[in-house]
């Protein structure tokens, strides 16, 4: 897997809420798509579309659709992965035919998700089984169920650690950077990796705005002339972070040598010790161990080096939400669907992620997190729309990699400046642009 998988993940949590461009020609329906109570009343063949190509040509999905034939056995799941699933589906939407399942693409603002999309229960009742429900609640009404969720923090090799004598999570920025200096003196690893050249990793940072204060509120918080790089904020000790990483040589020494695929069999053997990214990378690290002839278990996964009253927090955002074309001639059989796939397919632990719905035990993968009563604290996108409209005016880019490559290599000294400069004029852009967007 690499890139496509990757931005599956939360990096895609905040995008998926913003973009305009479909027409449609769906209107608004106040129908609940629900599940008949007896099964054998499901019937009609479905078209699910998604994004996972490499599940659908390895069989995978179709086992899971053979599965929910037990319990549903009048119903047929057809698959349609999309490789540029972002791009087809928006082109697909301009017309009544775009599945009757499928994830929401980013192309739709949110208001809009009546226009295309089954009701599929009011925002109290769906808010007290599910994580993420905000994310597509319009109106009163919850339109998509997320596939599952991710932590935020750092991947790392817990033998390179241990081998540097570090036995204890870093609790501060601070801590963090005396702990890669110490790998640094103690080992042949190389304390952090900044995965620069296909830079899309870079945007995972962002994900861990709110750790500091464990706060829910944090992302919508941004929403005005706010300063976000001011003294004290989220984002100027996320940034002053990997700018400290890179500016005291802890990083690779060529940024633009770096490479996502070769990172992964490089942190499972021990050559990288640490990694920023969300927690659906454990997965695939602990797979490259194996295939390293390593011990899996050795992949581990910290929180952002900050706590609150002595406790750590994650920020947990939502991937991709499921939802019932509006247009569907099966909503019954297709709200059938998204709930097995939701509650019994399994499919959030075998992907190592935190779970859609709220009673169901956090994965196997981040069983550190549990076993350290870390806080998972579900971040909510309510402003997301006005946060993304001051951003893109600003031309900033917070879920884009362009500002933090110029952000190292401000620090690796091949760009002219100084820090307090870079964030000055950050929040100069950031304050023109709300005044005159995401309002």
């Amino acid at each position: 897997m690499g890139k496509r998988k990757a931005l599956t993940g939360a990096l895609l949590a905040t995008a998926i809420l913003t973009v305009a461009g479909c027409s449609g020609t769906g209107t608004a329906s106040g129908e609940t798509a629900k599940a008949p109570a007896d099964p054998a009343d499901a019937t009609g063949t479905i078209k699910v579309l998604t994004s996972r190509t490499d599940l659908v040509q390895d069989g995978t999905m179709d086992e899971y659709a053979a599965e929910f034939n037990k319990t549903y056995p009048k119903v047929k799941v057809e698959f349609e992965a999309l490789t540029d699933y972002e791009g087809e589906v928006k082109i697909r939407m301009n017309t009544d035919d775009y599945g009757d399942v499928l994830m929401i693409p980013g192309v739709v603002t949110k208001n809009d998700y009546p226009k295309f999309f089954a009701p599929l229960g009011t925002a109290e009742e769906m808010r007290a089984k599910y994580r993420f429900s905000d994310s597509t609640e319009v109106g009163g009404k919850v339109y998509g169920i997320a596939q599952f969720g991710a932590a935020n923090g750092f991947v790392y090799n817990k033998a390179v650690w241990k081998k540097a004598g570090i036995t204890e999570w870093p609790a501060s920025p601070e801590e963090f950077l005396d702990d890669l200096r110490t790998i640094e003196a103690r080992t042949d690893s190389l304390p952090y990796y900044t995965n620069f050249k296909d830079a899309w990793p870079l945007t995972g940072w962002t994900n861990n705005v709110g750790s500091a204060g464990c706060d829910a509120e944090a992302n919508n918080k941004l929403a005005g002339a706010v300063s976000p790089w001011k003294q004290g904020g989220d984002l100027r000790m996320i940034d002053t972070l990997l700018y400290d990483i890179v500016k005291n040589g802890l990083s690779e020494k060529d940024p633009s040598t770096t490479n996502w695929e070769a990172s992964k069999g490089m942190i499972a053997k021990g050559e990288i010790a640490t990694m920023q990214l969300g927690s659906w990378a454990v997965k695939q690290m602990r797979e490259a161990a194996e295939k390293a002839g390593t011990d899996p278990e050795e992949i581990g996964y910290m929180p952002f080096p900050v706590q609150k009253d002595g406790t750590f927090c994650t920020m947990v955002a939502s991937d991709y939400q499921q939802a019932v074309n509006i247009h569907s001639e099966h909503k019954a059989a297709a709200r059938a669907w998204i709930d097995w796939f939701t509650h019994e397919s399994g499919y959030s632990a075998n992907e190592g992620a935190v779970p859609a719905v709220k009673t169901s035990p956090m994965p196997r993968t981040l069983k550190d997190l549990v076993d350290n009563d870390v806080s998972f604290v579900e971040r909510s996108d309510a402003k997301a729309a006005q946060v993304n409209a001051i951003d893109n005016a600003a031309e900033i880019g917070l879920n884009k990699p362009d500002y933090r490559r110029q952000l190292i290599d401000l620090a690796r000294g091949a760009r002219k400046g100084s820090l307090e400069d870079f964030f000055a004029d950050l929040d100069k852009r950031w304050n023109e642009a709300a005044a005159t967007a995401g309002s």
